[in-house]
């Protein structure tokens, strides 16, 4: 059973999504983690500047509670700390591509970057 799981019931499915991935940071987070590792430098250099460092500090305590990201800290100074997707994690990529594919269908006059 993953973490996931352990937090309560819902009554649809879309309704366990939007909660783990709901909101304007996470499908973000998700994405840039898609085929890397990233320190948290790396991944704020690529959301910014429309997260602020406590917001995606927040925002990646709630995706590894999640089960959706794993954070591994190497004991040296300064301290190192690197994110990535967990298998549960990457099984949402597909979905954030589709989302991706429809914003620029639908939105595309109004969408400075590509999904990669």
């Amino acid at each position: 059973m993953n973490d996931i799981s352990k937090k309560h019931k819902y009554n649809w499915g879309m309704d366990a999504t939007l909660d783990v991935i709901g909101g304007k940071w996470k499908p973000l987070i998700l994405y840039e983690l898609n085929d890397e590792t990233l320190r948290f430098s790396h991944l704020l250099d690529r959301v910014q500047p429309r997260i602020t460092q406590r917001m995606l500090t927040k925002q990646l305590r709630q995706l590894e509670e999640d089960g959706l990201i794993t954070r591994k800290v190497y004991a040296q100074v300064p301290p190192k700390v690197e994110y990535s997707l967990t298998e549960t994690g990457k099984s949402l990529i597909p979905i954030l591509d589709q989302l991706c594919e429809w914003g620029y269908e639908h939105m595309g006059d109004r969408i400075e970057y590509h999904c990669e």
